[in-house]
Order: C-alpha cells, then sequence, then structure tokens
C-alpha cells in the first residue's frame, strides 16, 4: 500500500497529530521509542549470555575459559587426555588421577 496523493498524507499528518496531541510531543516519542529499543537489545544480549553459560558453565563472563583453565587444557593434553568437547572439571579429573599414577 503507498500513499500517493497529497490528501493521503495530510489524512496521515492529522491522524499523528490527534494521537500525539501535538508536533511538540513526536520528536519524544520517537527518542522514548529508541531508548525502549536499546534496552529490549541489551536485555536479549544479557538472556543469551546467561543461556550460554548455563550451557557451558567453564566459560567467565566474557564468554571465555579462564587462563588457568586453557593451561589445565594444554597440560591435559601434554599427558594425552582428550580435551575436545568435555567439560573442564572431567578433564581435571581425570589429569589428576593420572598424576596421581604417575603415568
Amino acid at each position: 500500500m503507498a500513499i500517493d496523493s497529497i490528501w493521503e498524507w495530510v489524512i496521515v499528518g492529522a491522524v499523528v497529530l490527534v494521537f500525539f496531541g501535538s508536533a511538540k510531543k513526536i520528536p519524544d516519542f520517537a527518542r522514548n521509542l529508541g531508548r525502549a529499543t536499546g534496552e529490549f537489545k541489551k536485555g536479549q544480549v544479557e538472556i543469551q549470555d546467561e543461556i550460554k553459560k548455563a550451557f557451558n558453565p567453564d566459560l567467565n563472563s566474557a564468554g571465555t575459559a579462564s587462563k588457568a583453565d586453557e593451561q589445565t587444557m594444554e597440560l591435559a593434553r601434554n599427558y594425552g587426555i582428550s580435551t575436545d568437547n568435555r567439560p573442564i572439571g572431567d578433564i581435571k579429573r581425570e589429569l589428576s588421577e593420572k598424576l596421581k599414577s604417575g603415568n
């Protein structure tokens, strides 16, 4: 649906003025709508981060493994322990057992 005639534009303008009361309130409405959109997007990002943390609790707040966990992973690889798609707790447990056994 395209607005082709000047009369359609006049009607749209009149409806906007009726809803908002004056032309002065329209920029305020647009500003508030922009702020609300920004807050909504922030909330979406926070929820996505919480979901990621719930499914992978080994990640820190930045979404990456900590330096200590990276060192543990490297040590486990050096001892021949598979680290692919495994929780850090399992890797630490297996590494601990391997170190205790002296192999």
